[in-house]
């Protein structure tokens, strides 16, 4: 018997409730259009089921409750209202935990859908945190969804963020899990929801057979096509809440025989839900006087889409040398912060860039500490085995030039190294400023020191003194 069923993912929404700037890629150059806000998904969703007769399942991959103003001041809440009224059927996590492991588990008790995750286990009793997986109808078939949780939260993320948790890769739990759906529950597809990042989800299939679907997150790639890994279909849509990831299975006898996919841009030309857009506006009108106030102004666009330098971060390191005299500057590779376009900059848009606003640091690291911080850092982006890779984009820096082989191996990426122009020398002391846990990883230099000022008040400062702003890329870091 012939059965149609739609899933739709979302995933890396990042808490942008409302429509922003995104780029994309057109005619080789960047193009910025606005996209996203939770009421067009809202609007979107709701325009599908109508269409598929309600043969529709809706899954998050998780990055959904921080990244914005609004999300980090209420810790997470500002988002369960509105994700509630979406329809759900289950979510994994990532930055969720940023809030702590409890703050988190209380948002997830107000969800009217599972948080699912076969590889969190309290430390005290190695039982799981969460539910595995759940099993669906969805147009009379039985889909098994089981989730996998981003594995790197107790080992590059600060320690808050896993107190009394441990998380595990997943890959030893998954076959089992698949099994008992097959068997005990008798699920005709198993749909993995994973935040492992799209490398690290096409390695697991190659190792686990029995996913139909794999739902990927946390890289934010964007597949205009699935790809495919043996039998598993696997998708990833973006980031920021701007793409949707659509996919149309058709089922003989509980298997899948034909698929389609859509990555769909939320754009202006998607229906808004009006319910939606009226809880939106309730929950970011506490923040708008606020977060409108102009701070400066730029002449170029700035946005974190590269991998090995961006104009964003440009800024923000820029704003923190001048704060605080460094000779360097460190902040994470983040992904996410949705562009800044050419005009005036808003105090939103700083926390766009920085929403948890550290405070900015300083160390004394000498040049031998720096060599081992950056090739730990390049490993860490470009391992050839996607299970060593455990971070965003290359660390953020200023200050330095680097000349690499990607391709080489661990810690014999970097082939130059200079710092103010001249090479690194191995017994000197650099004074860095730094922004993060992960900026300067504590096993490095000595001296750590408060600036007094936080990230988005350095910004503030620099911006009052040089708007309008043109921010470069540098070079830092050269592949050759």
């Amino acid at each position: 018997m012939t059965k149609k069923i739609t899933i739709l993912q979302l995933n890396d929404s990042h808490a942008y409730l409302e429509p922003h700037q995104e780029m994309f890629w057109e005619g080789g150059d960047k193009v910025y259009r606005t996209a996203g806000g939770f009421a067009r998904i809202a609007g979107y969703l709701k325009q599908l089921r109508e269409e598929q007769q309600g043969a529709v399942l809706a899954l998050d991959c998780g990055d959904t409750f921080h990244g914005t103003y609004p999300a980090v001041h209420t810790k997470g809440e500002v988002m369960v209202p509105i994700l509630n009224k979406l329809g759900l059927a289950a979510m994994t996590a990532h930055w969720e935990f940023a809030y702590g492991p409890e703050q988190f588990k209380k948002i997830t008790t107000a969800l009217n859908y599972p948080m699912l995750a076969i590889n969190i286990y309290d430390k005290q009793t190695d039982e799981l945190v969460y539910k595995p997986y759940l099993v669906q109808e969805v147009n009379g078939v039985k889909v098994g969804v089981i989730g996998i949780a981003c594995n790197i939260v107790d080992k590059t993320m600060p320690p808050h963020f896993s107190k009394g948790l441990y998380f595990t890769l997943g890959n030893e739990e998954l076959p089992g899990n698949i099994k008992k759906l097959k068997e005990e529950e008798k699920a005709d597809i198993i749909v993995l929801i994973s935040h492992l990042g799209f490398p690290q989800n096409m390695k697991l299939l190659s190792e686990v057979p029995g996913v139909d679907v794999c739902l990927s997150s946390h890289t934010h790639y964007r597949t205009p096509a699935p790809a495919r890994q043996g039998d598993t279909i696997v998708i990833e849509s973006g980031c920021h809440g701007s793409f949707l990831g659509r996919l149309d299975l058709t089922l003989e006898d509980g298997r899948i025989t034909a698929f389609s996919h859509e990555m769909v841009e939320v754009s202006e030309q998607l229906p808004e839900d009006e319910e939606i857009k009226r809880m939106v506006e309730e929950a970011v009108i506490p923040y708008r006087e606020m977060l409108r106030e102009k701070v400066g102004e730029t002449k170029t666009a700035l946005d974190r889409n590269t991998i090995l330098e961006s104009t964003m971060d440009n800024l923000l390191l820029q704003s923190m040398l001048e704060a605080t005299g460094a000779e360097l500057a460190f902040s994470n590779g983040w992904r996410y912060g949705v562009p800044i376009v050419p005009g005036p900059i808003l105090l939103n848009d700083l926390y766009n860039i920085i929403p948890m606003n550290p405070p900015v640091q300083t160390v004394d690291i000498t040049g031998q500490e720096l060599l081992e911080m950056l090739e730990d850092n390049l490993e860490k982006t470009f391992s050839p085995d996607p299970y060593n890779q455990q971070g965003g984009f290359v660390k953020r820096s200023m200050g330095l030039k680097a000349f690499i082989k990607i391709e080489a191996p661990k810690g014999n990426r970097i082939q130059k190294l200079f710092v103010s122009g001249e090479e690194v020398e191995p017994q000197r002391k650099y004074k860095a400023a730094f922004v993060t846990e992960q900026g300067v990883p504590a096993k490095y230099g000595h001296n750590r020191a408060s600036s007094g000022i936080k990230a988005v008040e350095a910004m503030i400062d620099y911006l009052k003194y040089h708007a309008p702003i043109e921010v470069a890329l540098l070079s830092t870091f050269t592949a050759v």
